[in-house]
């Protein structure tokens, strides 16, 4: 099938890595539904773009999800969830860390991943070539001070995917795992220090060339449209300035 017979869904498409994804799918042909809670970001995103729609989501929410599905269903066949949507929050130690926001994170970066997938996977498996995409992160692989509780989030999606990935064997359906390394974006690491912007450029002082959005938007599209046979199970990309989570080279 061409991707111009093909519609995407891609979720947390209303900044950063989603709507970068969206913007490399729909260049590839692909009619792209964008979802995100800030409706205003997606519709101007969707009328910048050839072939897209918005759709008002949080994914968080098992019903909206649910009707999402019914809503999709009814207009148009889809081949392709994009499970974009997550996010950090604060870099306290395990001690003193928040619950409020591990259950923030998890609620979005695995029941997030789990209520998409559960709505949609029907409708994927039924189009006979099917494709999940888990944006995870190399938190999902290993982890670092100050990060217990986007590690833990990021590593259950990890799981999700590695577990769907053996339970789908033998059904038309893919299941493709992207983990970023650094990549500097308007709002993660702002979002993720509540708003700190001084906190945040730490982040990334000193590091030649962090990966971009539009950087870790290309290797999804590359791994999406590769021939049906083809599953690309998990793709690590990271900025050359970074070894590891804990080693990343600062100039100065």
């Amino acid at each position: 099938m061409t991707a111009e017979a093909r519609t995407a869904v891609v979720t947390g498409a209303s900044s950063g890595i989603g709507a970068a994804t969206a913007r490399a799918l729909a260049a590839a042909g692909y009619h792209v539904v964008l979802t995100a809670r800030r409706k205003d970001r997606i519709e101007a995103l969707a009328a910048e773009l050839p072939n897209a729609e918005a759709y008002a989501l949080d994914v968080t929410d098992r019903a909206a999800v649910d009707a999402f599905a019914a809503d999709l269903g009814r207009r148009a066949s889809f081949d392709v969830l994009v499970n974009n949507a997550g996010g950090a929050l604060g870099a306290e130690p395990v001690a003193s860390g928040d619950p409020a926001d591990w259950r923030t994170m998890y609620e979005v970066n695995v029941l997030g991943v789990l209520h998409m997938t559960q709505a949609l996977l029907p409708a994927l498996t039924a189009s006979g070539d099917g494709t999940v995409v888990v944006m995870s992160s190399t938190a999902g692989l290993g982890t670092y001070e100050g990060g217990g509780g986007y590690v833990a989030a990021k590593h259950g999606a990890h799981v999700i995917a590695e577990t769907l990935r053996l339970e789908l064997c033998g059904e038309p359906v893919r299941v493709i795992e992207v983990a970023p390394g650094m990549v500097k974006t308007d709002e993660f690491a702002t979002t993720r220090f509540r708003g700190d912007t001084a906190k945040a450029a730490k982040v990334y002082e000193g590091v030649d060339q962090p990966l971009s959005a539009e950087d870790v938007a290309d290797t999804v599209a590359w791994a999406i449209t590769r021939p049906s046979h083809v599953n690309i199970d998990l793709l690590v990309v990271r900025p050359r300035a970074q070894a590891s989570n804990s080693k990343v080279h600062r100039a100065g």
